[in-house]
């Protein structure tokens, strides 16, 4: 570990940049290759082996609830991953700890796949290991810069984020080739491996990194301000405001005050993702068990069900640079101001027309019909460009409205939005398996159900964004 930084510009990349990027990609390929075929392996291996038409319903139910539950668990633990790091042990002691854990948890994986309760104590595993780096890993790159390089930190982001994409694109290509011809213990099996290597890659740059030490508990974060907010709205008020009780009373300062008065400004608008990942997520576990049944051919090539999904990160990489330079700047000069609030409202709304798109698909086939997965593929790229409008402009908007002290307090909520979306999924899909409320709620109606949710937020989320106050902290001094 290197404790020198110099000011002078270095024209290279921090020494730890190939192992972060060798470790992330070996990691990423991992988690996708397991996500991209744990539906149909779910229905297919546990769920309903004699493929009977009367269970079909119940056990895509089943593999959805499952599937939802396992991502449920790897957006939550990020938040506990982050405070491991930042109050005790620091980012690589996390990082690499917890790799282990999850190089573990992907041989339970590939031991067990005729065995579905160790088989789900594996995916437990996999997700709470995932999800605890998931916080550290990031803001790991950040830490290797300092005012001598930082002027490359933008370009390591564009490589690290590469990595990320690139890393599900071979995933959905390739493992579902594997699962299909040589069955799942390899197919689990591979994915065990890259883990143990993306471990070993991490450890053998040990003594590269630059470490940021552990701060401890801080009085002044938000969950303690938050906390103490909710005892004195019980209290008397003094003609005093609660904030300015809080000053007052706790020694709270202003500046952190300001910033968890941001952080809740912020959440009006956080308090719609949920439904959006609860829809955006079925792209890998609903949408893949639907393309089981569609007609799978494009230009003469029959795809696998599980490498349709592919055109998830294909889109998404091709569409940011359209939708930045073409579409924006074209819709400005057209007179139409584009604002953070706006992009995402026009998000929620090409989410819930994927989802017609879907719905209509799904009518075709309970109707009897086999229709192209180009119906499908043109769903995907809608979705892209409401990915890009909703979460990236969310990323955005927590960045420019929360100052320095928040926002890694604002990346784990981003994140923890996403597990509170998969886990009503996963309550919707417990209730059709088990002959509950949503059990109404299958085939094309299942989709539906989620149109109509969805509807009903877009409602919400246009009446309350154009009376959210706005409050930017860039370019703002922090004293």
């Amino acid at each position: 570990m290197s404790d020198i930084q110099s000011n002078v510009p270095k024209s290279g990349m921090p020494k730890s940049v190939p192992y972060i990027i060798g470790n992330e990609a070996a990691e990423r390929f991992s988690f996708y290759s397991i996500r991209s075929i744990m539906s149909t392996f779910l229905v297919a291996q546990f769920f309903n082996p004699s493929m009977n038409p009367a269970l079909q319903n119940m056990a895509e139910a089943k593999s959805n609830e499952l599937s939802h539950m396992f991502v449920t668990l790897a957006y939550f633990m990020p938040l506990v991953g982050g405070i491991l790091a930042d109050w005790f042990f620091g980012k690589y002691k996390v990082i690499l700890y917890i790799s282990i854990v999850y190089a573990i948890g992907n041989l339970v994986l590939a031991l067990n796949t005729h065995n579905l309760s160790f088989f789900s104590i594996g995916l437990i595993i996999i997700a709470a290991a995932a999800g605890g780096i998931k916080s550290c890993v990031s803001a790991n790159v950040g830490d290797q810069f300092d005012k001598s390089n930082e002027h490359l930190m933008s370009k390591m982001y564009g490589w690290f984020y590469f990595t990320i994409n690139t890393g599900s694109i071979v995933a959905t290509i390739f493992t579902p080739i594997i699962y299909n011809k040589y069955g799942p213990e390899l197919a689990f099996g591979i994915p065990g491996i890259l883990m143990c290597l993306a471990t070993l890659i991490f450890w053998l740059g040990r003594r590269k990194y630059v470490r940021v030490a552990p701060s401890g508990i801080k009085k002044e974060n938000f969950m303690v301000i938050s906390f103490w907010a909710i005892v004195y709205l019980f209290k008397k008020k003094n003609g005093q405001s609660l904030w300015d009780r809080l000053q007052a009373e706790k020694n709270f300062s202003a500046k952190s005050i300001d910033g968890v008065q941001a952080v809740y400004r912020i959440l009006m608008i956080f308090a719609f993702t949920p439904i959006f990942w609860a829809l955006w997520d079925q792209n890998l576990a609903e949408w893949v068990l639907q393309a089981k049944k569609l007609d799978l051919t494009i230009f003469g090539y029959t795809l696998y069900a599980e490498q349709v999904q592919t055109f998830n990160p294909l889109f998404l990489v091709s569409m940011i640079p359209v939708m930045t330079y073409g579409v924006f700047p074209l819709l400005e000069k057209m007179g139409l101001k584009v604002t953070p609030l706006k992009k995402i409202g026009a998000g929620l709304f090409l989410t819930a027309l994927t989802f017609v798109i879907i719905a209509l698909l799904q009518q075709s086939l309970d109707a009897g019909g086999k229709p192209s997965v180009w119906w499908q593929i043109l769903a995907y790229l809608i979705l892209a460009v409401a990915e890009i409008l909703v979460s990236v402009t969310c990323l955005e908007y927590a960045y420019t409205h929360s100052p320095k002290s928040m926002k890694s307090t604002m990346s784990a909520l981003y994140l923890l939005g996403i597990s509170v979306g998969n886990y009503f999924d996963s309550l919707v899909n417990k209730s059709i398996a088990n002959g509950g409320f949503f059990s109404q709620y299958t085939g094309a109606r299942y989709f539906w159900l989620f149109i109509g949710i969805i509807s009903v937020f877009f409602v919400l989320y246009l009446f309350i964004a154009k009376r959210l106050p706005e409050k930017s902290y860039v370019g703002a001094e922090e004293s």
